[in-house]
């Protein structure tokens, strides 16, 4: 009888494979290794979200991109959002929104940013998204190793509790995401040209100054640097390129 292989191995055995490969092979091979229906895109719609996407239609256009609509973005990414789908032709976009008794609940006047920016994101992004991710059985997203923090050692393969997550973008330097844009005619983010770098609910996203991380103006002056969706060893679903 043969004795199945766990997910770690299997996380370890993808990741030998994809040492060198280019983000349209870690999609092709996370479309093999995750079942028909079962694997999503998640996306920000952020700054950067334009490279992932090219890379998800030009091989499949009708994987489901799941979009965290935390009721607090910047209406520049809500058209932005709408552009590239249209853009990409893309046809399977489902908007994740926090569910409306937690926000009266938790944050009936939209102020628990103020007090508590954990419980805010878990609320508006971590709940939505695990919810969501409990019909798949694998995820990818846009981190990009550049962009530093605990993203400087991602691998293009990880678990997240009982899924399988995939960085496609994981080894591309910020030179090769600007070339991306350049070649392929990619629109930008609306706000880029106005300081933002990155760009996630407008309370928690200021500009960057020169010099700066890309992410500094993301919960500045927090101690944050992530919203919590990538928690690895977290329940399942409960871990963009934010």
């Amino acid at each position: 009888m043969t004795v199945p292989e766990t997910l770690h191995a299997r996380v370890a055995r993808l990741n030998e494979a994809l040492a060198s490969a280019s983000p349209a092979a870690v999609i092709e091979k996370a479309m093999e290794a995750v079942p028909a229906g079962r694997l999503a895109v998640v996306s920000s719609f952020g700054t950067e979200s334009a490279v992932l996407l090219k890379f998800v239609a030009d091989v499949d256009p009708g994987l489901p991109v799941l979009f965290l609509d935390t009721g607090m973005l910047f209406e520049e990414t809500l058209d932005y959002r709408d552009r590239l789908v249209d853009f990409f032709g893309l046809t399977d976009v489902r908007s994740l929104k926090p569910q409306i008794e937690l926000l009266e609940r938790r944050d009936p006047h939209r102020d628990l940013w103020l007090r508590d920016t954990e419980s805010c994101c878990h609320i508006r992004k971590v709940r939505p998204l695990s919810d969501a991710l409990g019909g798949f059985d694998g995820w990818m997203n846009g981190r990009k190793r550049f962009q530093g923090g605990a993203r400087a050692a991602i691998a293009h393969a990880e678990t997240d509790g009982q899924l399988l997550k995939f960085n496609p973008l994981a080894a591309l330097s910020q030179n090769d995401i600007a070339a991306v844009f350049e070649t392929a005619g990619l629109p930008r983010h609306p706000l880029e040209k106005m300081g933002f770098s990155s760009v996630g609910c407008m309370p928690c996203t200021s500009r960057t100054r020169p010099g700066e991380a890309p992410r500094a103006g993301r919960w500045r002056n927090t101690g944050r640097s992530e919203c919590g969706i990538h928690r690895i060893g977290l329940p399942a679903g409960a871990g963009c390129g934010c």
